[in-house]
């Protein structure tokens, strides 16, 4: 079953990971912006992109970090099953409808509690080791990974060893900090009524992200009661222009995260008047021209369902 500390951690770390790649400053810095409006500057156009996350506004955030073409192609894509952007950004993003299940099952509070007293309650030894293993593996996968760039390969694993470094000294096996999450968490993804398997699909892109922009509220909640504020780390997001060459440019970022600082450089391009991080339209055009699945909707339907007990 999900293990609630894992679940946690795991959430924690996409919705970092989802603040720290989408954003490229803070509109509470309107100097940076000189006046322009969302997307006429590079430092623009990733202010707006910061700020539909801090308002948890998951719709307006693909509205803005796509052009209209494509992301008609990505309602497309995901109505047909072969994409779930911009949740497909996020680590861990096949198990995402499991989680969402998982938490709308009867009886998950009492079941998910019960499985935290189980396993983790008064573990906070064992649960310190296990965020540092896991931040060396995944630091490591990183560093040797032919997927990322060079910039993008030096920016996460920063993140992963603040991330680690969080779950080495969070509250993780705490049972009165777990006793007051797993119910909030339990409610706000019943409320989503997301639910079931193939509702993602079902929903469209649209809608499913107008449901999970509550989640992602309740999860912002949630964490910082464990010491992860993701509010202040998009609070305290900096950009500024490096470099701009015609229709593309490049900005460095700086955000604290759990007590470090984090600085990264990400490219945008121009397309239409407009700037957009070049890193999400590579992945949005590859995911919208991808075939249908090849597996069988039996088998895709499985990769939905709960996580095991």
């Amino acid at each position: 079953m999900i293990l609630i500390p894992r679940s946690i951690a795991a959430s924690a770390a996409a919705a970092v990971l989802a603040a720290a790649i989408f954003a490229g400053g803070c509109s509470q810095h309107p100097q940076a912006a000189s006046g322009a409006t969302t997307g006429d500057t590079p430092v623009a156009a990733v202010n707006q992109l910061v700020k539909d996350l801090r308002g948890n506004d998951l719709v307006a955030y693909a509205d803005h970090a796509l052009p209209p073409q494509l992301h008609q192609e990505m309602a497309m894509a995901w109505s047909e099953g072969r994409t779930t952007w911009p949740l497909s950004e996020l680590p861990l993003s096949e198990q995402l409808p499991g989680f969402i299940i998982t938490l709308s099952e009867p009886d998950a509070e009492k079941t998910l509690l019960a499985a935290f007293r189980r396993q983790f309650a008064g573990a906070g030894r064992e649960l310190r080791t296990a965020a540092s293993t896991l931040g060396l593996f995944a630091a490591q996968y990183v560093e040797r990974s032919s997927s990322y760039s060079d910039a993008e390969r030096e920016h996460y694993v920063q993140l992963i060893v603040a991330l680690s470094t969080w779950g080495k000294n969070a509250p993780l096996a705490d049972p009165a900090l777990a006793k007051a999450a797993v119910p909030q968490l339990v409610a706000a993804a019943r409320l989503t009524g997301l639910g079931h398997p193939g509702a993602l699909r079902e929903a469209g892109m649209e809608r499913s992200l107008t449901r999970l922009g509550p989640l992602l509220a309740r999860l912002k909640s949630v964490l910082d009661a464990y010491g992860l504020d993701i509010n202040a780390t998009l609070d305290g997001a900096q950009v500024r222009l490096i470099e701009q060459t015609g229709d593309t440019a490049h900005v460095s970022l700086s955000y604290p995260l759990a007590g470090a600082t984090v600085d990264a450089q990400i490219a945008l391009e121009r397309r239409d008047g407009r700037w957009y991080l070049s890193h999400l339209l590579r992945h949005a055009e590859q995911e919208a021209a991808a075939p249908s699945p090849a597996a069988t909707p039996a088998a895709r339907e499985a990769r939905s369902r709960p996580l095991p007990h």
